[in-house]
């Protein structure tokens, strides 16, 4: 078998492999699991992806598996108990914004139906011609998306965030067009799409 060409940023640690060979640009059915990429998308702002990784099962462990309607209610006890818990980033501002985004999170799958609904609503809207490369970081639909979601009051979701929100779910494929990976997300996405509208 020969050697897995990878995206070069993933090709630059052993640690980007699984999640790059499995997850990254991979569409999720459940609403947990779009809330979960938008929430560690959330937590990396300002921070290695490496570290948000390494620390992703004790994420899941701390967020009851970004279970909407759990997150939605924790009380201000269960943010001070996080706020100890070496497991996860610290940060009083992005815990508390996971928090409060499980209610937005509530209100949207209420208004869509669905999380997927909402967020790939967008999707027709993305062209390459919006990313000059695989190294932009903000485009005019994340700016969008970013702008409408603050409008309907969710916290920490920047454009650059949304940016790479999108990015993780497959609402752009930015898998190197030389990556092994390449192909294979693009036929799960148009798979998806064709169940989702």
């Amino acid at each position: 078998m020969g050697v897995k060409i990878r995206c070069d940023w993933a090709s630059s640690h052993s640690d980007y492999f699984e999640y790059h060979d499995q997850d990254w640009g991979v569409p999720e059915e459940h609403d947990q699991m779009v809330f979960e990429k938008l929430c560690l998308e959330l937590f990396q702002s300002g921070l290695s992806w490496r570290t948000i990784l390494n620390k992703r099962e004790n994420f899941r462990k701390a967020f009851k598996d970004f279970n909407v309607h759990r997150v939605s209610r924790f009380s201000e006890s269960q943010i001070a108990k996080l706020l100890d818990d070496k497991g996860i980033v610290r940060h009083r501002g992005k815990i508390e914004a996971v928090v409060h985004n499980g209610i937005r999170a509530k209100e949207l799958i209420e208004d869509f139906g669905s999380l997927n609904h909402y967020f790939w609503s967008f999707e027709g809207l993305e062209s390459k011609s919006d990313r000059s490369d695989s190294d932009v970081s903000k485009t005019k639909t994340s700016t969008l998306i970013s702008k409408d979601l603050k409008k309907r009051g969710w916290k920490f979701v920047g454009p650059t965030t949304i940016y790479s929100f999108m990015q993780s779910l497959g609402i752009v494929n930015d898998h190197d067009r030389y990556c092994f990976r390449f192909f294979e997300v693009q036929r799960k996405i148009d798979s998806f799409k064709s169940k989702i509208f």
